[in-house]
């Protein structure tokens, strides 16, 4: 089963980690320059339909990068 991690902030923390993430960060700034949506689409074959969710393809290409 192809996973797709959901980012959310939580609403009473006082830490949030993207506001202590720089702007410079590669990360960031690769999501700005490069839309890896289309990943999904590409991916899906190679998932299953039952078991349990799978790391997100686009998180795992970043990682390995």
């Amino acid at each position: 089963m192809q996973g797709k991690k959901v980012y959310q902030e939580q609403l009473f923390n006082s830490f949030r980690l993207s506001d202590r993430v720089p702007s410079t960060n590669f990360y960031r700034r690769l999501k700005e320059a490069l839309n890896l949506d289309f990943l999904y689409d590409l991916t899906r074959g190679f998932y299953g339909s039952s078991g349990q969710k799978s790391i997100d393809p686009v998180v795992f290409f970043k990682l390995c990068l």
